[in-house]
């Protein structure tokens, strides 16, 4: 007996010695096709694409064309079949509106008028399908955050009747500021902060219009982004309706033009804001009507999401899908004598990592089980648009949707400890990276300023909000040699002078890019585990988007 049982533990370890020259020789070929991905690679499509000859790749422009072209020449030389059928295309139907709102919004109070001024005080623009939008006269009233959330027990158009009306709320949500995880989140802000939901909530309630009072710290960007982005024409996705469900008017007011607002009216601003935060706020009207008036333009066209992909070999209907958006701004407002918004970082540096993320694939001896699909997202800068008709009209069913893996916003700034997960603790795909992130001896690391909600506003989160796991990660707060100080440094002067301005161009002087190789080296390794499993990664417990996902995924199965 004794004999036969050594003889079982004998064949075991041989077993596993046999095994051993499998593994080595499976991770041997993984570490060599990450080795493919190089700073020269990143170099090359940053530079190229971050060019004046690209003409700030915004849509409906002969930027786009020459974008397109690029992305498709490389997806090709890369070997990535087309990934829409015979196509690497999928058409976005949109509507482009040029406004030109009036100079002024007259405020009439007690007999008296005043007027605020456009550009300085305030932006506002319409998605209304009409060509002249207007508020006549119509009352003005202070709801609060304008959050309607009964998981909160919050309800700030409770009590009065906001139809017809010019509806003022607050930027963020009232957790702002706070480290109470039970109260919309502490300070990491809710998707209740977003302005895209402040719009949809007050169309829903029947508001004429609503104007987002702007505050930095709240919105996690300056006036100059909300003042850039208004002025230019806007991109939405063809309505079916001509967006008649939507506000007359969907703007923002300076917080300095919000004071003479609320002076003219006898209000204190601050002592209002104050109450706005807390639970049984009561909507404030300040007895004074408002008007203005939008003429609107508009042209409908289709722009154009790219897509290729490697084919898997044994679940080809099953898809892990890579995303970055390839659109910027255009040519729009000087800066300095430059009106050219390049976009070099935002996303040149998220394209270049998803293609050399596609090349490391391709260097792989076996392709991977399941499908892999590069997707680059047009209209992203005009609100997730291209990733929002993916999700609406998907080429591969969402419940054969694996997961999506997206970056935004990379900086060039050498190798980082950290990887920054942006919406930590909401799906096991955060897991899959802490695993890999070891192998590179660094550490997870949540977004340190989790109230600007920047998982609300990238390409991901068209993903999340269909249910889909959705993973936004890259390192940036923490330099392996400068620490995190330098690290926060570099990322808000980018914020401060090149986000969304011509100013946000290709630095061959200073830019590193051997941090975002290890990013791209990272994720390679996470998608390709993904790849070859056979689990569908879940939404963690207390996510908004487990609940969606479980529903579709049960029909499924």
């Amino acid at each position: 007996m004794v004999k036969i049982r050594s003889m079982k533990i004998n064949y075991r370890i041989l077993s596993l010695l046999l095994l051993i020259p499998v593994f080595y020789s499976c991770q041997s070929d993984i570490d060599k096709a990450a080795d493919v991905i190089s700073e020269e690679g990143f170099e090359k499509h940053v530079k190229e694409l971050g060019s004046d000859a690209y003409m700030g790749r915004k849509p409906f422009t002969e930027g786009e064309e020459k974008t397109l072209e690029y992305l498709e020449q490389e997806y090709k030389k890369l070997g990535l079949e087309p990934g829409n059928n015979e196509s690497f295309y999928q058409d976005v139907p949109m509507v482009q509106v040029t406004v030109e709102p009036s100079t002024t919004i007259d405020f009439t109070i007690a007999g008296s008028s005043f007027s605020l001024d456009y550009k300085n005080d305030w932006v506002a623009s319409s998605r209304r399908i009409v060509k002249k939008t207007f508020l006549d006269n119509v009352e003005v009233v202070f709801a609060g955050y304008g959050i309607v959330a009964p998981e909160y027990d919050w309800n700030d158009y409770a009590g009065f009747d906001p139809s017809g009306k010019l509806v003022v709320v607050l930027v963020n949500d009232p957790g702002f500021g706070t480290e109470n995880k039970d109260f919309f989140n502490g300070n990491a802000m809710t998707y209740y902060g977003r302005w895209t939901y402040k719009y949809e909530e007050a169309a829903r309630q029947g508001a004429a219009g609503l104007l987002i009072v702007h505050q930095t710290a709240q919105a996690g960007y300056p006036w100059s982004v909300v003042h850039n982005g208004a002025v230019v024409p806007k991109l939405y996705l063809e309505p079916d309706d001509g967006y008649k469900n939507r506000c007359s008017v969907e703007g923002w007011l300076t917080k300095q033009a919000t004071e003479k607002l609320f002076d003219a009216a006898g209000k204190d601003l601050d002592e209002l804001m104050n109450k706005a935060k807390k639970p049984g706020f009561s909507a404030e009207y300040l007895n004074m009507t408002a008007s203005l008036d939008i003429t609107c333009e508009f042209k409908y066209n289709k722009s154009k999401n790219i897509l290729g992909l490697i084919r898997g070999s044994k679940r080809p209907d099953e898809v892990i899908i890579y995303t970055a958006h390839w659109d910027h701004f255009g040519i729009g407002a000087p800066v300095d004598g430059d009106s050219i918004y390049n976009g070099a970082v935002d996303n040149g540096t998220s394209l270049a990592w998803m293609m050399e993320i596609a090349k490391a694939f391709r260097e792989l001896k076996e392709p991977p089980l399941r499908t892999v699909v590069f997707l680059a997202t047009t209209a992203e800068e005009q609100g997730l648009l291209g990733a929002k008709y993916y999700v609406e009209n998907p080429v591969f069913p969402l419940n054969k949707t694996v997961a999506d893996i997206n970056n935004d916003l990379m900086l060039p700034m050498g190798r980082m400890k950290d990887v920054m997960v942006t919406g930590y603790g909401q799906n096991e795909l955060e897991d899959y990276v802490a695993r890999v992130a070891k192998k590179q001896d660094r550490y997870i690391f949540p977004d340190p300023n989790p109230e600007t909600g920047m998982f609300y506003r990238a390409d991901h989160f068209a993903f999340a909000r269909a249910g889909v796991p959705a993973l936004f990660v890259r390192g940036n707060c923490d330099h392996r040699e400068k620490g995190k100080e330098y690290a926060a440094k570099i990322e808000k002067d980018y914020l401060m002078n090149h986000y969304h301005k011509p100013a946000d161009e290709y630095d061959p002087e200073t830019w590193d890019f051997s941090g975002l190789v290890e990013d791209a080296q990272l994720l390679f390794e996470v998608g390709l585990e993904l790849a070859n499993d056979t689990l569908f990664p879940e939404w963690k417990e207390g996510s908004e988007f487990k609940a969606l996902r479980e529903g579709y995924m049960k029909e499924k199965n």
